[in-house]
């Protein structure tokens, strides 16, 4: 979306729709948040016990859901809250992980109600919330989720959200936040390609360029890969570049011909050649 600061729902900072869908928070890996210990004094088997105990009081969607995450929200939540809150929060994982991201906002927005303190509640919110276009939600719940759980993982959408608010100074601060902060290679990737888009938007190409141009483009590329050369095709050709424009864009076709997109750019392309 090159001509429209504000984005469609549920549209990446490249202009796509995101061909990368945040993960449903009952089905991530513990991995990607912060698993928690067990209790000293406690043996793995009685933490295995009693999270079966856990399951079985449980029904429907909450079943679902990791033990990390049931566990965790039981320890911020009141006991005749978990329950249900658990239901919800299994019940928005699924409609997320089906696509159904209104319904999930609804289920989520009922599991904030009942447990506001647990930080994979608030993760979820955000995430659907992003995927409909209720920015101002997303952005405080994301924002919520990166206080509550010390993880930096989502400034990549929170600048995507300041960008449609066209918020620039927040824009920037967030940038400078990601670049100190600790996260994985494709969630930075992911900060490039959003502030490449904002560069872009404010008629710095050869800004877009300095920071998404590959050294070198190639078969057997990552969706994180083709995501950054994206934006750097789009700043090539808006630097008058098209050679190198093209060049890249066969190297998407190439690793992807279904790229969503494409068709956007080759247009983009012709019309600066």
């Amino acid at each position: 979306m090159a001509n429209d600061k504000r984005r469609s729902p549920g549209k990446g900072a490249s202009g796509q729709y995101r061909s990368s869908k945040p993960k449903p928070k009952g089905k991530r890996s513990a991995g990607r948040g912060k698993p928690y210990p067990p209790k000293k004094g406690r043996s793995d088997s009685s933490d295995r016990s009693e999270s079966a105990k856990r399951r079985r009081d449980l029904k429907g969607a909450a079943v679902d859901l990791p033990n990390w995450v049931i566990e965790a929200l039981t320890r911020v939540t009141p006991k005749d809250r978990v329950a249900p809150a658990l239901e919800e929060l299994g019940a928005a994982s699924a409609a997320m992980s089906d696509g159904r991201y209104h319904a999930a906002v609804k289920h989520a927005k009922t599991a904030k109600n009942l447990a506001p303190q647990d930080a994979t509640v608030r993760e979820t919110l955000g995430l659907s919330a992003y995927r409909v276009g209720d920015w101002d939600t997303a952005l405080s719940e994301l924002r919520a989720y990166r206080r509550m759980a010390g993880d930096a993982t989502h400034l990549p959408i929170e600048m995507d959200v300041l960008r449609a608010l066209e918020r620039d100074q927040d824009v920037e601060k967030a940038w400078e936040t990601l670049q100190k902060a600790d996260v994985s290679a494709a969630a930075w990737k992911e900060g490039k390609v959003v502030y490449g888009t904002f560069l872009l938007e404010k008629g710095d190409a050869g800004g877009a360029w300095d920071l998404t141009g590959p050294d070198r483009v190639g078969p057997n590329a990552n969706e994180a890969d083709l995501r950054v050369w994206y934006v750097a095709a789009r700043a090539a050709a808006f630097n008058g570049d098209t050679a190198t424009a093209r060049r890249i864009a066969d190297a998407i076709v190439l690793n992807d011909p279904s790229f969503a997109g494409l068709d956007a750019l080759d247009q983009e392309i012709a019309k600066r050649s």
